[in-house]
Formats: C-alpha cells, structure tokens, sequence
C-alpha cells in the first residue's frame, strides 16, 4: 500500500472508530406507497425527502419524456452560452408567479443555489448573520464570500439584534436563515426576522428548500404561508424535495436576478439544467398549486406521529414539520437503533456529527403524502418500541 493510500485507511479507521464512517447504500428499487427495495427487503422509506409523493407521480415522467422527445435529453452549454432554452425561461417564468416575485433565476442545486448567491451577494466590507443550524451549503456559501460571517444560536433573536447593533457600519448586511430546518424540523421565526433585517436596514435571504411544497396556500412555503413573500429580498427552494424532482430556484426583484445572472460563479460557470429535469420541474410547480390535499395530508399525519413519539417518551426537539427527528445523542446507539428499525421494515438513517453536533446523533424520520395512515401509525408504534428498548428518551 502506499503511503497516500495509507494515511487515507488510517482516516477512515479513525471515524469507524468513532462511529462516524459513511457508506453508501443502494436501492434496487422504488416503490409505491413510499416504500424501498434494499437488499431484497421492502422496507418503508422514512429518509426521503420526497414529501408529496411526486417523485414517482406519472405526470412528472410523462412531461420529462415529453421534454426529451422534444428537445434533447441535454442542454449542451451554460446559461449564458447556448444553454437557456425557451424551457429554462417558462420554468423561471412559472417560479416567479408561483413565489409572487418579478423574477427568477434557476440552480442546478439547492447548494450551487446557497453556494452562488451569497458569494454574488456580499463582498469585503460586508457581514452576514446565519442560524446556526442552517444547512451546510449556507455555512460554504459564506466561506466563499468574502464577507465577515457570524452564526447566531438557533432562533436566538435577542443575540441576532446585538450582532446587527454591532455592524451597524457595515456596507451590507445579510441575514441568512433556513425557512424549515433540516435537522430539527422546527421552523424559522421569519416574522421577527423581518421586523429585525427592516429596523436596522439589512437584508433577509430564506432557504425554502424543506417548506417549498408543504407550507403555504399555493406550497409557496414558509414566507407565504406567513404572508410575508414581499418583505424578504432572497427566496431560494428548490425542486429535489416536495416538488419530485431535481434543481433549485431563486426569486426576488428583477436587479436581484440579474445581478446573479452576471455574479453567481455557479449558476454561470455550470451546464444548464436538461429539458427533461425542466419538463418535470414545470409539471411539479402545477400539481403543487393544484392538489393542496396532499400537503394537508401531510402535515396532519406528521402531527400525529410526532404525538405518537412523543407519548411514547421519545424526544422528538422542537419539531413542527414533516421533518421529526428522535434525539439519541450517541452515534453507536443511534447506528444501533436504525438497525434495529430496519430489521423491522423500516428505513430510518442515523444522522451523525458533523451533520449534527457532537452528541447530537439521531434518527430523522421524513414523512411523505405516500406513506398510508395506517403504516405510519404501526411504524411510530414500532419507533417507541424500539427505543424503549435500547434506552431512548423518558424512563
């Protein structure tokens, strides 16, 4: 073995040590219900994100086949080269009526979204105050800038206000917050943020990637369901979650997309999405609007599970989404407990450090509009039971 191979397996030794090693893990196959073929077991599928059962919906495939017979299966160049099809252009067109904004500009993910924006946002002289438990790409996104970044408490407003009384002189201010936390599946006080970014002059971007979809009259997310679109400068969401398929927007005013347009290292130096991901991007934004029953569906089973959970002594923090996690807080009993769960036909990943903090390791369980109310009930029966047995949470 040689010595660049060598010191790469003593890493690896070192998180299998620790518990903290990642693997991939196939899937042989996709099924209906919200359910995943792995190893040759069925098992229900409680780690996807795909919260409105889109991402085997016929009408999405249907419009990506039909992109693809109609325009290639890809783009052939970047946005500002030969790459913006008339598709490109009516997905965004879509986007901004859909978020009620004058513009949009699509990424090809939700962290070539956070990563481009930010950067293209802010410069030296400038400060930008994040959350801290906002999504990894937000914390990169703010490396990449030159900006000065601090990262204030989870929803700790009072601190937020000292840092913005502090960098009063500071040539622009960006706050930056998750909308739905990915982790904890709590929800960001926006209203708040909004009076706080207004009083001392400051900007508010909001990634909608977990609520676009779920919240909101339209699925518009967070900012609409909170009435609140018109005051937040940045809406970013994207598409590989509730609307089934893949890429990320960003809407706003119209100087605001252009200026991505021209500053956004990501979005310019990046092959454009291909029709048939945009065939199904357009298909997704219209089902959403449409089949509101789907999201209220969903959210009323993720309160009952998360009652479920919760009487059962399970610590489910502060949670008020699809998104329920169980804090464990070691990271072999957290293994342990999502082996346990998939013996028993249920997919429930361990989410570890860095991830999460250390100490912080825990199963987080995603529901879907797939998942029947039925199955839902016997797997959070079986969550508790489960925990009990492996000593998680109320004794």
């Amino acid at each position: 073995m040689s010595s660049f191979d060598a010191i790469l397996t003593q890493e690896l030794a070192d998180l299998e040590a620790r518990h903290l090693r990642r693997r991939l893990q196939g899937v042989e196959a996709v099924l209906p219900g919200g359910k995943i073929r792995v190893d040759g077991q069925i098992l229900l599928n409680l780690s996807a994100n795909d919260y409105l059962g889109l991402a085997t919906e016929p009408r999405l495939i249907g419009a990506a086949q039909e992109a693809a017979a109609r325009w290639g299966v890809g783009s052939t160049a970047s946005r500002l080269i030969v790459g913006t099809l008339a598709l490109h252009q009516e997905v965004e067109e879509a986007v901004a009526a859909f978020k009620g904004t004058a513009r949009a500009v699509l990424f090809n993910s939700g962290y070539a979204a956070n990563v481009g924006v930010i950067a293209a946002l802010v410069d030296r002289g400038d400060v930008i105050f994040s959350d801290k438990l906002n999504h990894a790409s937000i914390i990169d996104g703010m490396r990449l800038a030159a900006a000065a970044f601090y990262r204030y408490p989870h929803r700790d407003l009072n601190r937020l206000e000292d840092l913005l009384r502090q960098h009063r002189q500071a040539r622009r201010r960006l706050i930056v917050t998750d909308s739905v936390f990915s982790v904890d599946g709590d929800l960001a006080p926006l209203r708040d943020l909004v009076a706080l970014k207004e009083r001392y002059g400051a900007w508010l971007m909001i990634d909608e990637a977990h609520g676009t979809g779920v919240f909101g009259a339209k699925g518009a997310g967070v900012a609409e369901a909170q009435g609140l679109c018109e005051a937040i400068e940045v809406q970013m969401g994207t598409f590989s979650k509730a609307l089934g398929s893949f890429g990320a927007y960003v809407a706003g005013s119209a100087p605001l997309i252009e200026v991505f347009h021209n500053r956004a290292r990501s979005f310019i130096y990046s092959t454009a999405l291909p029709p048939p991901v945009l065939g199904a991007m357009r298909a997704g934004l219209e089902i959403v609007q449409q089949e509101p029953a789907r999201r209220r569906y969903l959210l009323d089973q993720a309160s009952l599970f998360r009652q479920r959970l919760q009487e059962g002594g399970l610590p489910t923090l502060t949670s008020e989404s699809q998104i329920i996690p169980v804090l464990v807080g070691d990271n072999a009993r957290a293994l342990a407990y999502a082996a346990a769960l998939r013996q028993r036909g249920l997919m429930a990943v361990a989410i570890r450090p860095p991830t999460v903090p250390p100490g912080g390791a825990r199963l987080r369980f995603s529901l879907s509009a797939a998942h029947e109310a039925e199955e839902l009930a016997q797997a959070a029966q079986t969550i508790v039971q489960v925990g009990q047995e492996l000593g998680v949470g109320a004794r």
